[in-house]
């Protein structure tokens, strides 16, 4: 598989999982999850859904610039969300101590951004 199939595969996963779990939160979790964890599970929900757009338009973007910085953008942010988000997930509903994971994640997902703001000023775009 090429980077534009793992990005627009990873966007519609991304995009398809973070409408179920944001669901799953708004109806099963309301109540009785602490505040604190409901707030972390709709921000996890809210990073994975807008990256999951990102990701299409990398996609998008590759089908017309073949660019290693679009590829390497592309990678870091399926990295980052599967860290960033899958931790705060795992943390919230399972307990589980993953919390030294998510900083990881949004490093990753500050990486990928960054990544895509060079393929902007080393690409000929018209």
């Amino acid at each position: 598989m090429n980077w534009t199939q793992w990005a627009w595969i990873g966007g519609a996963f991304y995009g398809m999982t973070g409408v179920i779990l944001g669901a799953f939160g708004a109806h099963a979790l309301r109540g009785k999850l602490a505040e604190r964890s409901m707030d972390a599970f709709v921000t996890a929900t809210r990073y994975q859904l807008t990256h999951a757009v990102v990701l299409l338009v990398i996609a998008l973007l590759l089908t017309r610039l073949p660019s290693t910085w679009l590829k390497a953008s592309a990678g870091l942010l399926l990295g980052g969300v599967l860290l960033f988000s899958g931790s705060i997930y795992l943390l919230t509903l399972v307990k589980l101590r993953v919390g030294v994971i998510t900083p990881i994640g949004g490093l990753l997902l500050i990486c990928g951004w960054l990544c895509l703001l060079v393929a902007g000023f080393s690409s000929k775009l018209n």
